[in-house]
């Protein structure tokens, strides 16, 4: 979320303004709830024709979505086959964004089909259970392989594969009638790290019908990185930003519910009613931010001391744990959080779907993006207003120390910035604004590959 693209990002968050509203000082790769609309050409003046590298990128602005809250503008795709490939099912940031669209298109009665192309080997409570929610919802979960799966990508009207690599499941699984899927294909990315660029992941990028992207910084990346590295030429671009969940939403304006919520888990955690609680939630990983958040905590914490600073005492939550699998990345966080002897102060929470309980618990979240300052979808923070943005890797680590010391002195900043990032997340960071968008993109991938099947 190897090189550590983490941008720092805080995201001020107030008792009235749950963190679902994303005031973001933002660290460095994306979270999973934001968007895009409106349709606005940023076509090269050197795309002169289909022989050069030049491939439009096509935009759904954040500003400008004239969506309206009770039409659904994915009605268009009732009774529509749409097949979804995901490389796999886990709590991480782009399976949650597969299976979010999968529930949006079945909340208008699409038929959808979801395969996830590499399971573990083992029974895993974490596949089982998403598969369990998605069937819940009506949608249909097949295995990766056999026939009916290859029937199923002949028969869809759409078939969407999530990341670059789930581009492995097409020769695998298709062979022989690949060319007969592609034109159909939306090809939904959301990585930036170098190691994706490999031609056995995307060799049938550029004849597939679209790909969508999160931010203009990723899509330009991927379209340099595919013509410099592998001298392929990208498919026609959609950048979409995401948005808010409905069920988030509902929580963030129930004040009794946050309330309850806040309280409960701040009990949970040792966390004192006038005691400031900071987050960072992403699955914990390396190259996700949360050792430079720590780091950044624990300097914020000596500089308040160094300089006699009365501020409230600090905690850090970091929600994504794995306590199963303790891998080697999270031993070194603990190891660091024990030799700085803050023990105390942070708390590791296991992975789980239910975020909403953390960010009603919260006063600020320190949200990792390889978006953002270091390079994806800025257009969620309005630097100085809803939150700041800070450089990527060890180099925001300092600027983040500072303004965490800066949020923990002042009450009436978090307060404003928390304002103004739910006020924001209203007016264009919706779900009704994400179904907009993205029905922009469906209805001309559709269009596109009605055209290729005459």
């Amino acid at each position: 979320m190897v090189k550590q693209s983490s941008a720092a990002g805080l995201i001020s968050v107030q008792k009235r303004w749950p963190l679902m509203m994303l005031l973001c000082i933002v660290l460095s790769t994306a979270i999973a709830f934001f968007i895009g609309a409106s349709f606005s050409s940023c076509n090269s003046p050197d795309d002169n024709g289909n022989n050069n590298f030049n491939t439009p990128i096509l935009s759904f602005d954040s500003e400008s979505s004239a969506s309206q809250k009770d039409e659904n503008p994915l009605s268009f795709m009732k009774s529509k086959l749409v097949l979804l490939v995901s490389h796999e099912l886990s709590l991480s940031g782009g399976p949650l964004l597969l299976m979010e669209l999968a529930f949006l298109l079945r909340a208008v009665s699409t038929r959808v089909v979801w395969i996830t192309n590499q399971k573990p080997a083992e029974p895993d409570e974490v596949v089982y259970s998403l598969e369990q929610k998605m069937m819940d919802r009506g949608v249909k979960v097949l295995s990766a392989k056999g026939q009916e799966a290859v029937d199923t990508a002949l028969k869809a009207d759409l078939v969407i594969l999530n990341t670059a690599v789930a581009g492995k499941w097409l020769d695998a699984v298709l062979k022989e009638k690949v060319h007969h899927v592609l034109p159909k294909v939306l090809w939904w990315i959301h990585e930036m790290r170098g190691h994706y660029f490999k031609l056995e992941y995307v060799k049938h990028l550029p004849f597939v019908a679209g790909a969508m992207i999160d931010s203009h910084t990723t899509a330009e990346y991927w379209k340099n990185r595919t013509h410099e590295r592998l001298g392929i030429k990208m498919p026609a671009t959609y950048v979409v930003h995401l948005g808010n969940s409905k069920d988030l939403m509902e929580v963030a304006e129930d004040i009794v519910a946050r309330r309850v919520l806040r309280e409960h888990i701040r009990e949970l955690l040792g966390v004192r009613k006038d005691e400031l609680l900071f987050a960072i939630i992403n699955s914990v990983s390396r190259g996700k931010g949360q050792d430079l958040f720590l780091k950044a905590l624990y300097e914020a914490l000596q500089l308040s001391q160094d300089r006699k600073l009365k501020v409230p005492p600090m905690h850090a939550v970091i929600v994504g744990s794995d306590m199963a699998a303790q891998t080697k990345f999270e031993t070194e966080l603990r190891n660091f959080v024990a030799d700085k002897k803050i023990q105390g102060r942070v708390h590791f929470v296991n992975k789980t779907l239910n975020v909403a309980p953390y960010l009603a618990s919260i006063d600020v979240l320190v949200q990792n993006s390889q978006g953002t300052a270091a390079g994806g979808t800025m257009e969620i923070v309005v630097n100085g207003s809803t939150g700041w943005l800070h450089p990527a890797g060890k180099d925001g680590v300092k600027p983040l120390s500072e303004n965490i010391v800066r949020l923990a002195r002042n009450v009436e900043t978090r307060r404003t910035m928390g304002r103004k990032g739910y006020n924001r997340v209203k007016e264009i960071f919706l779900e009704h604004h994400m179904s907009h968008r993205i029905s922009l993109v469906l209805k001309e991938v559709l269009q596109k590959a009605k055209r290729e099947a005459r």
